[in-house]
């Protein structure tokens, strides 16, 4: 069985991250005989993003994916993942969001409750841990979003600083971080990179 990887990968929307995504797992898979499953964090809120969802849904057709929906709660999908499965979490940021407004049907989203934010950070930092040690490869899926100058808006703010915590405690655990640009992958991370690329911050290339 080969050895569990953490993999991160990044960019815009519109990037290709997704794609990319999905064809390194399914190679990889193959490759192995391993089962590929599919978290799904993402929540039919409008029609943009019904239609991203069906096109995911489409991408991944002719490949035998088990999808787990799973919008919050990560540690929820763990029970479902087996030794040596190739799974893909598509994606944090769409989970962030779902997060941070959980519990505002009634009246109580946890953006506003003092530590519930730090509790579920650190539940799922917990969570994706126990699935990259359980799975062969685990890819994360996450949209840049710090590219942009600061918004006006608190709860923007708010929801920034979170994904800037998020992406470095998830690149610190990866074993391989990716930015998709136009399509092409940048490597800030790769196992395979020298201790001294990886020191001095040049393990990138395409």
């Amino acid at each position: 069985m080969v050895r569990s990887q953490l993999t991160f990968i990044s960019g815009g929307v519109r990037s290709g991250k997704s794609s990319f995504a999905e064809a390194m797992l399914v190679k990889e898979a193959e490759e192995e005989h391993g089962r590929l499953v599919y978290i799904a964090s993402g929540t039919a809120t409008d029609e943009e993003m019904e239609s991203r969802i069906r096109k995911h849904q489409s991408d991944r057709a002719g490949h035998n994916w088990l999808t787990i929906e799973q919008p919050t709660r990560l540690e929820e999908a763990l029970s479902t993942i087996q030794e040596g499965d190739f799974v893909l979490w598509d994606c944090l940021t769409t989970w962030l969001a779902n997060e941070l407004y959980d519990g505002w049907e009634i009246g109580a989203p946890c953006i506003g409750q003092p530590g519930c934010m730090e509790w579920k950070a650190d539940e799922v930092i917990r969570t994706i841990q126990a699935i990259a040690k359980r799975a062969s490869r685990f890819i994360i899926v996450s949209n840049e979003v710090l590219d942009e100058p600061a918004s006006i808006y608190e709860e923007t703010r708010i929801y920034c600083d979170w994904i800037g915590r998020l992406h470095r405690q998830i690149v610190q655990l990866s074993s391989t971080a990716i930015e998709m640009d136009h399509g092409i992958a940048v490597y800030w991370k790769r196992e395979e990179a020298s201790r001294d690329e990886r020191t001095n911050g040049h393990g990138h290339g395409v």
